[in-house]
C-alpha cells in the first residue's frame, strides 16, 4: 500500500551517526507520511527535473514543499532532559548567589505561586511556546508541588504536541514552611527534588512508588560544593551523595541525575553499574558558579549523558546554547540521541529516522499526529 505523503521538506538535512560523527547533507528531499514518520529521504537532489520524479514517484504535488533557505536546516528534535518550568519567569535573573543560598531567596518563593492555577495558566504555555520554537519536541520537566497545577502543565504537554516526562516535586523538610508536603499528599510521580529536602522516609516512600508503577525517577547530584557538604550532614552513615540515592533505591536504568559535577571514581563506577543516565547542564553549571563537569570522564566510563537547560538556573531556553563550548559533533549528539538514551527511548526518537509532530521554525506542520 502507497504511502500517503503530507509534507516534504527540501534542504540541508543534519543529525548525529554517533556521538563523534555529525552528517551534514545538503540539498535533501525528506517526505512525511500522514503518521508523521519520514517516508523517504533522497539526497544530493540538485536540479528541478530530480525533484520533479521524485514527487511524480510518491504522486505529491509541488505545493506540498517546503524549501528552507540557505541560512536553515532539518534536524532531530532537541531533548532537554532537565528543565524547572515553573521557573521559567526567573530566566536569567537572580545569579548573584549560589546554589542553596539562590533557591531560598528566588526560586522557592516563586515556586509558591503555582499553588493559584490561574498563575500556571499564564506561566506554563509560554514556556511550552518558547521550547518548542526552539526546536525542543522531548522535555523533562520538574513541576513544584502542587497538583492543579502540575495536572494542567501535562495537559498542556500533550496538546502541544510535545514529548514530555513530567515529575510533580516532593520534599518534606529544608523548604519554606508554606511551601512543604507531608508522605500522605504524594503522587506517584517520581521527583525527589533532592536529599537535602527530602527525609528518609520520603525517599523511601518514593522509590516505592516507583517500583510499584515503574515510573521513571529524576533529581539532582552533586551540583554544589556546599550541597555535597549539607548532604553528608543528613546522611552521615553513607558513603557519598550518591550512595543516599542508591541506598533509598532511587537508581536505576530510569533514573535520570542532573549535574553529576563533582562525582568520585566510586560514584561513576556506581552511575555506570546501574545504568543512571545524567544531565549535563552547562549553562546553570557556569552561572550559579557551581562547577564544571568533566564531561568526556563521564562518556569514558560509559555513562549515560543528555544535556538539560535547567532553567532558571541557566539563562536559556534553546538547547543550542548548552552546546556552543565544545566539539559540535558531541555535543549536538549529546542534545538529540544521548537525550533519547537517557530517557530510554532511543529506538523511538533521537535520529533522522523519525518525527512525531513537525516544526519549522515553531510552526506545526499540519497533517502530523502525536503519538
Amino acid at each position: 500500500m502507497t504511502r500517503i505523503i503530507s509534507q516534504i521538506f527540501y534542504g540541508t538535512l543534519i543529525h548525529s551517526l554517533s556521538l563523534t560523527k555529525l552528517s551534514i547533507i545538503p540539498n535533501t528531499l525528506l517526505g512525511i507520511d500522514k503518521f508523521g514518520k519520514i517516508a523517504f529521504v533522497e539526497e544530493n537532489i540538485i536540479n528541478e527535473q530530480n525533484i520533479n520524479d521524485i514527487l511524480s514517484k510518491w504522486n505529491v504535488n509541488e505545493e506540498k514543499i517546503i524549501r528552507l533557505t540557505k541560512r536553515q536546516f532539518l534536524i532531530p528534535g532537541f531533548v532537554d532532559t532537565h528543565i524547572h518550568a515553573p521557573q521559567f519567569p526567573n530566566a536569567g535573573t537572580g545569579l548573584d548567589l549560589p546554589l542553596l543560598e539562590w533557591l531560598n531567596k528566588y526560586t522557592f518563593p516563586l515556586e509558591k505561586s503555582y499553588s493559584s492555577l490561574e498563575f500556571a495558566k499564564n506561566v506554563y504555555p509560554v514556556v511550552i511556546n518558547n521550547l518548542l520554537r526552539n526546536g525542543t519536541t522531548t522535555a523533562v520537566y520538574f513541576s513544584t508541588i502542587h497538583l492543579e497545577s502540575s495536572k494542567y502543565l501535562a495537559k498542556l504537554i500533550h496538546e502541544k504536541g510535545q514529548r514530555g516526562f513530567l515529575g510533580k516535586v516532593n520534599m518534606d523538610r529544608y523548604c519554606p514552611n508554606d511551601y512543604i508536603e507531608t508522605i500522605e499528599s504524594i503522587t506517584p510521580v517520581i521527583t525527589p527534588r533532592f536529599a537535602i529536602s527530602c527525609t528518609s522516609e520520603l525517599l523511601f516512600s518514593l522509590s516505592k512508588l516507583a517500583q510499584e508503577y515503574d515510573l521513571p525517577i529524576q533529581s539532582h547530584l552533586s551540583e554544589n560544593k556546599d550541597e555535597i557538604k549539607f548532604v553528608k550532614s543528613l546522611f552521615p552513615n553513607l558513603k557519598d551523595y550518591t550512595s543516599v540515592y542508591e541506598h533509598h533505591n532511587l537508581l536505576n536504568q530510569k533514573t535520570i541525575m542532573a549535574h553529576g559535577i563533582y562525582l568520585s571514581s566510586y560514584e561513576r563506577n556506581l552511575i555506570k553499574k546501574l545504568k543512571v543516565g545524567i544531565s549535563h547542564c552547562p549553562n546553570s553549571n557556569f552561572s550559579l558558579s557551581s562547577g564544571i563537569c568533566n564531561v568526556r570522564k563521564l562518556l569514558n566510563d560509559n555513562i549515560k549523558v543528555g544535556l538539560g537547560t535547567d532553567i532558571s538556573g541557566g539563562f536559556g531556553k534553546s538547547i543550542l546554547d548548552s552546546i556552543r563550548n565544545a566539539s559540535i559533533a558531541k555535543l549536538f549528539y549529546l542534545s538529540t540521541m544521548g537525550g533519547a538514551n537517557l530517557v530510554n527511548l532511543e529506538n523511538v526518537i533521537g535520529d533522522e529516522r523519525n518525527i512525531l509532530r513537525v516544526y519549522v521554525q515553531g510552526n506545526f506542520v499540519s497533517g502530523t499526529e502525536f503519538k
